[in-house]
């Protein structure tokens, strides 16, 4: 039960960035034109499809599990900061403390890794 259930939190926490690097895609202009709206240079918008693209998927198959969910974890708290600080405003306040939660799930990847099932459990252990 264990194995099923990393790998069915994995799932949990990476369609997530795989959904929002598509949505990103999909809403290129408008989401670059938020980007520059809060100060942050909307070049930078294909890193973040990147990373939400490449991370999501990269948790999911638990490959580099601990560095991506780092990652990831370090992204959703910038992202909180960032874009969804107005507290008086209920729908950002929820935001935020949704990325705060995604990034305690990661930060326990961070460090407890991918599991049994994963990429990374079939390298070989060198430490």
């Amino acid at each position: 039960m264990e194995k099923i259930t990393q790998v069915v939190a994995r799932i949990m926490l990476g369609h997530l960035f795989l959904i929002a690097g598509w949505q990103k895609i999909g809403g290129y202009e408008g989401t670059q034109g938020y980007m520059e709206s809060v100060g942050i240079p909307g070049m930078l918008l294909p890193l973040v499809i990147l990373l939400e693209l490449g991370g999501g998927l990269a948790v999911i198959i638990g490959w580099q599990t601990k560095l991506t969910a780092a990652a990831l974890a370090l992204f959703c708290i910038a992202t909180a900061v960032l874009f969804h600080h107005n507290f008086s405003d209920q729908m950002q306040a929820i935001l935020f403390m949704k990325n705060f939660a995604i990034s305690g799930g990661l930060m326990l990847l961070a460090v407890y890794g991918a599991g049994a099932c994963s990429l990374d459990n079939r390298r070989p252990k060198t430490e």
